[in-house]
Parts: C-alpha cells; structure tokens; sequence
C-alpha cells in the first residue's frame, strides 16, 4: 500500500473519531468509537512500519 494511501486512511480515521468523540451517547456509539481507536492505532503503526518509523 503506497504511503499516500496511508496517509489518506489516517486522515479518514482520525476525521472518524473526532465526529464520534463529540458524541455524548453511550452503547453502540462508544463501541464504534474504541473500534475507530483501534483502527486508527492499526494505521497509525502500518505508516510507521512501512517509514521504517522515522
């Protein structure tokens, strides 16, 4: 996956968890929120392996 690809995916997801965060709402929302979390760690730790974490 090209770093531009990456990028764009980080970008998604952290647009994501911002909206979900501004969210009051318990249940499924906060669910969806920590599954966003856990996607934008994914992301964020593809980025850095294929940087070679610099």
């Amino acid at each position: 996956m090209s770093i531009f690809k990456h990028i764009s995916a980080l970008l998604l997801a952290s647009v994501m968890i911002i909206g979900l965060s501004a969210c009051e709402s318990q249940g499924p929302f906060e669910d969806a929120g920590e599954s966003m979390d856990d996607a934008f760690d994914r992301t964020w730790d593809a980025i850095d392996d294929a940087t070679d974490g610099n």
